[in-house]
C-alpha cells in the first residue's frame, strides 16, 4: 500500500470537509443532479476518448498507483551482482538453477536469454522493447487520468451553465435565485475536486511509478548484459550504481559492504 497517495487523500478531503462544516452544514455541498453530470459526462468523454479495454483496465492502473511498489535500486543491483558472481565462479549457465526462484518476469526472461547463448546486441533489442512497450502502457494509464482531470472541471462548467439558465428562466421568484445559483455553483466544486485532488493525482502517482520500474528494468538489462560479457562483478557493480542518484550511492556500496 502506497501510504503517501492515502495521506494526501485523507488531508485533502479533511481540509474540504472542515472548510465547509466551519462555514456551514455538509449537505448543502451534496446534489445529486449535479453529481451526476460531473461523475456521468466525465466517465462518458473517457469512453469516447479511450478504446473500451484501456477504460476497463482503469481498475489496474488504480492498482499500480496505490499498491504497487517497485524494489529499491540498491536491492536489485545486489541481486545482479550476486548473479554476476555466480556466473564469472560458475559459468552463466549455472543460472539456470536460480530461475525458479525469481519471480520477476523480466529479469527471468533476460536471464533465460542469457542462459540461451543469445547474442548481445539482439538481447538488448528484445529487452529494450519489453521496456519500451511497458512504459508506453504506463503512459495509456497516466493519459486516461491526465484525460479525466481535464474533463471533469469541463462538465463542472456545462453543470453550473445548466443551472443558471434554468435559474434565468424562473427569474420572477427573487427568492430562488440564490439557492438555484448555488447548486448550479456545485457542480463546478465537484469538477474541480475531482480534477485536482483525484484524477490528476493519480496520473502524476502513475508518471512517478513508471519511471521507478523503468529504472528498475534498465539497471536489469544491463546488469545482465555486463554478466553475460563476463565482466567483473565489481565492474557490474559501478556500472549499475552508476544510474542511481548519488546520494543513494553510498548506502548501497554500504550494504554491499
Amino acid at each position: 500500500m502506497d501510504i503517501a497517495t492515502i495521506i494526501g487523500f485523507v488531508l485533502g478531503l479533511a481540509a474540504i470537509i472542515l472548510s465547509i462544516t466551519a462555514n456551514g452544514p455538509l449537505t448543502a455541498f451534496w446534489d445529486p443532479g449535479s453529481a451526476f453530470i460531473v461523475f456521468g459526462g466525465t466517465i462518458a468523454a473517457t469512453f469516447i476518448n479511450y478504446p473500451l479495454s484501456e477504460v476497463l483496465g482503469i481498475v489496474g492502473v488504480l492498482k499500480n498507483a496505490l499498491l504497487y511498489k517497485a524494489p529499491p535500486p540498491g536491492e536489485t543491483i545486489k541481486q545482479l551482482v550476486h548473479f554476476a558472481e555466480m556466473a564469472r565462479r560458475e559459468g552463466i549457465l549455472f543460472l539456470e538453477k536460480e530461475m525458479n526462484n525469481i519471480t520477476d518476469p523480466f529479469l527471468k526472461q533476460g536471464l533465460q536469454l542469457a542462459v540461451d547463448g543469445t547474442e548481445p546486441d539482439l538481447m538488448r533489442s528484445i529487452l529494450s522493447t519489453e521496456i519500451a512497450y511497458l512504459q508506453e502502457r504506463h503512459d495509456t494509464g497516466a493519459g486516461i487520468f491526465d484525460a479525466m482531470g481535464a474533463f471533469a472541471p469541463a462538465f463542472g462548467m456545462i453543470g453550473t451553465l445548466i443551472g443558471l439558465i434554468l435559474m434565468l428562466g424562473s427569474m420572477e421568484d427573487p427568492s430562488s435565485i440564490g439557492p438555484a445559483m448555488a447548486v448550479a455553483m456545485i457542480t463546478t466544486f465537484y469538477g474541480a475536486v475531482l480534477a485536482n485532488l483525484v484524477f490528476i493525482p493519480i496520473a502524476g502517482k502513475l508518471k512517478v511509478r513508471s519511471s521507478q520500474e523503468v529504472l528498475i528494468r534498465e539497471l536489469m538489462m544491463e546488469g545482465i548484459l555486463a554478466m553475460q560479457s563476463g565482466d567483473n562483478p565489481r565492474l557490474v557493480e559501478q556500472k549499475l550504481i552508476s544510474f542511481i542518484a548519488p546520494k543513494l550511492r553510498a548506502t548501497v556500496r554500504k550494504e554491499e559492504g
